[in-house]
């Protein structure tokens, strides 16, 4: 057996190097770069492999660990799990900020390939700097952390580990039911160890992703209880973006005559105007998409993990009605007893289709469908029409950016009040090009997923849209994309704090309390000039005051040659109308009556919820 003789970290990084993937005939690599802060866990041994290889694996440099971990998950939504970044920390601190990502990833079933320091395997120096010692189990260290929210997890302590580690971790996140993060910690003495590794290890490998097919037991299942249907409805979920099952579903969909509604991460299955569009369905749904799902006798859910902003806390469906779960995903299938179709929701849908012979829904529960989505855009217009208000509101903001951009633009959103505005508002020109990430509604992740998104050069442009709030939270990756020549335009709307959560504070009869500034423990408030600090950056920024300075100014931006930030103040108290309830707690007691009479109307609206697993 040959083999190559080299470190520990160099074997990692020359195994990288050669795996490949194959999109649209075309090899690309797999793991197309890696995002890195080197410190003492990964500087020496790590950073001197990457440093050899950077003209073919580049390393890019972030802010800070957790946004970069942000932008590599915007970049493999934006690649639809085909590409995956690496990130690369030392320990300690450097490692925990990665937390929050890995949960964004593990949450939405995204690949992240996390390779850490760690402390030594022979102990001989502990406890080393940043070390966190557990006086009961010296094998403990902050990587452990990462167990709840991996996918895959190892710690490397004697180099040939790797010969089996990588490529379960490559297998992990290539898995369609099993796709999340990778976490692999690399003992720091371990990391510069020479060994002689087999020189196949490191042979090219071209990966593709897995499409299992249905079984046909359940399936004939499926088809018998969508035979006897007479409302039938289709969620579109994201595993119908990551099936890249678009166009298979508009099939589907179209011969059959079955209306489609979306979950968050499902938006964008559909363009807009599609005629079996019927709009989002869910807590940010709309009136149109829960009125089909309340009456709904069959309900095919494609790719969704079915979250409570969705089901509106299992509310919004009647109680009788049968679901089908498409899904990759063994668990997500068997939920609230589904006829669990385990499979690809391309592949399935092929057969489904298939089996399902000359058969269509009835005609009239379509035109019901496109009747009340009519009157659901009717009134998304009627919000987002300029009513000369001094200070506008998200949907007439969200309105004038939508009119702006590009058919082939990419929007992002993440956490406050812009999600639901988005997912309510926003009309997609062309599938795909849509991400609202809130399976874990991550504050902080919109900025760093737009560089990340950048980089993965899919779209035209990348427009981000956040709040103040998260704006403060975290922002210095417009440095990172300046730095690196990766453009996005970043959409900053100044309402005074987390208005989102004062409304949730407000409807539940709580007090306005620590969300909106003026009602923080502060001296008095004061406005943020996030122009001048985007401009510090070395960011394009422009502050408007109107709607129609807001339209020039995305024209502007869309022009310029680097991320462009604008802000403009908006109102923190106009929504738009949501109509599913949601389950959070409200006190039993209170001092204060309209908590009280808050809990009465909640202990009424979980009389009404569906029960199950």
């Amino acid at each position: 057996m040959t083999t190559v003789r080299c470190t520990t970290a160099q074997a990692v990084v020359r195994y990288l190097s050669n795996q490949f993937t194959e999109i649209d005939g075309e090899r690309l690599p797999l793991f197309p770069g890696v995002f890195g802060i080197f410190g003492h866990g990964n500087v020496t041994c790590l950073g001197e492999a990457l440093e050899a290889v950077q003209d073919t694996l580049p390393t890019w440099r972030g802010q800070n660990e957790q946004s970069m971990a942000f932008a590599a998950v915007g970049f493999a939504k934006a690649r639809v799990r085909r590409q995956i970044m690496v990130v690369t920390a030392s320990i300690g601190p450097g490692t925990t900020n990665l937390l929050t990502a890995a949960g964004v990833a593990h949450t939405s079933r995204l690949p992240l390939l996390m390779i850490c320091g760690d402390s030594f395997a022979r102990r001989v120096p502990d406890p080393v700097m940043q070390q966190v010692e557990h006086f009961n189990d010296p094998t403990i260290t902050v990587n452990d952390a990462f167990k709840p929210v991996s996918r895959y997890w190892d710690r490397i302590s004697w180099p040939e580990q790797i010969l089996s580690s990588l490529p379960q971790a490559v297998a992990t996140m290539l898995d369609p039911a099993d796709c999340g993060p990778a976490f692999i910690g690399i003992c720091q003495d371990v990391q510069e160890l020479a060994y002689d590794y087999p020189e196949e290890f490191f042979q090219p490998r071209i990966h593709q992703m897995p499409r299992p097919r249905p079984d046909q037991r359940v399936l004939a299942q499926a088809v018998e209880a969508l035979l006897a249907a007479k409302r039938p409805l289709i969620i579109a979920g994201g595993g119908v973006r990551y099936s890249q099952a678009e166009a298979a579903l508009a099939e589907f969909a179209e011969a059959r005559g079955i209306p489609v509604v979306e979950t968050i991460a499902g938006k964008g299955s559909f363009s807009h105007h599609h005629p079996l569009h019927i709009g989002p369905v869910g807590i940010l749904g709309s009136t149109s998409g829960n009125k089909l799902a309340a009456g709904a006798d069959v309900i095919i859910a494609i790719g969704t993990r079915l979250m409570d902003f969705v089901t509106g806390s299992w509310t919004v469906f009647h109680p009788q009605a049968q679901f089908i779960a498409l899904n990759a995903a063994r668990f997500d299938a068997w939920k609230h007893r589904a006829i669990p179709l385990v499979a690809d929701a391309r592949e399935g849908l092929s057969e489904l289709h298939a089996a399902l012979g000359d058969w269509q829904a009835d005609p009239r529960w379509l035109a019901s469908g496109r009747e009340a989505f009519d009157g659901w855009n009717r009134l998304i217009a009627e919000k987002q029409a300029d009513t000369g208000a001094t200070v506008p509101s998200y949907a007439q903001v969200i309105g004038v950016v939508n009119a702006r951009a590009a058919a082939n633009d990419y929007i992002i959103s993440a956490a406050g009040g812009l999600p639901g505005e988005l997912v309510k508002g926003w009309q997609v020109k062309n599938p795909g090009t849509f991400d609202c990430e809130f399976g874990f509604s991550c504050m902080g992740y919109e900025l760093s997923a737009g560089w990340g998104a950048a980089m993965a050069g899919q779209h035209e442009d990348v427009f981000v849209m956040i709040g103040d709030g998260t704006y403060m939270m975290m922002n210095s990756d417009i440095y990172s994309s300046v730095l690196s020549g990766h453009k996005f335009i970043l959409l900053v709307c100044d309402n005074g704090g987390y208005a989102v959560i004062n409304r949730l504070q407000n409807a539940k009869g709580g007090a306005s309390f620590n969300n909106l500034l003026k009602d923080c423990r502060v001296q008095e408030p004061f406005p943020v000039d996030f122009v001048a600090n985007a401009r510090s950056m070395g960011a394009l920024a422009r502050q408007v005051g109107s709607l129609a300075e807001l339209a020039d100014a995305i024209d502007w931006a869309k022009s310029n040659d680097r991320t462009t930030v604008i802000s403009i103040v908006t109102d923190p108290h106009c929504w738009t109308p949501g109509d599913a309830w949601w389950d959070v707690g409200v006190p039993e007691v209170s001092a204060r009556e309209s908590v009280n009479e808050a809990r009465r109307e909640h202990v009424a609206g979980r009389k009404k919820q569906r029960t199950g697993i």
